[in-house]
């Protein structure tokens, strides 16, 4: 069985292979973790200490899908991925009760937001006066869709869950 790695206690892809430890003994160690993933375990090892530059997008699947950790692929696209990290997603886990509050709090403030967005849209083009309304619209938008990942992260991971995978 493994021992706790303090260099890598800080690290999502570590913390994932822990937690999913409690359900599968196997994952306790880089080598059970290598051998159910197809993987070295060097490259494990890399990845949990933060010294692989990027990480390969498929292992990366396989990682989240064999962890039960959907926010990994969020993760990994907001910190390996060129594209993903210019997009409004979350690689936060959180509880049921803690996402509506988020997205009770996102959503303050719509009817504002729609009023701006109409007077915007009216003329059917974005003048240079109304980018400022229209940046603070995409922000508010942004912080919607940040909520709306996390919701498709806690629905894969209960889903899984309740599929027997955990």
């Amino acid at each position: 069985m493994g021992t706790y790695a303090t260099k890598a206690s800080s690290n999502p892809w570590y913390k994932a292979r822990m937690e999913a430890a409690k359900y599968n003994d196997r994952l306790r160690s880089r080598e059970g973790a290598a051998e159910l993933l197809g993987m070295s375990v060097s490259s494990i090892a890399e990845t949990e200490l933060d010294m692989q530059k990027a990480m390969p997008a498929d292992k990366a699947i396989l990682m989240a899908d064999l962890y039960n950790a959907p926010e990994l692929i969020n993760y990994y696209c907001l910190h390996e991925c060129p594209i993903g990290c210019r997009h409004a997603i979350s690689d936060e886990l959180c509880d049921i009760d803690r996402l509506v509050v988020k997205l009770m709090t996102a959503t303050n403030g719509v009817e504002g937001i729609k009023a701006k967005l109409l007077g915007i849209a009216e003329d059917g083009r974005v003048d240079n006066w109304e980018l400022k309304d229209f940046k603070e619209v995409s922000d508010f938008l942004d912080g919607i869709a940040k909520v709306a990942s996390e919701a498709h992260v806690l629905l894969v991971k209960a889903k899984n869950r309740n599929d027997g995978t955990e």
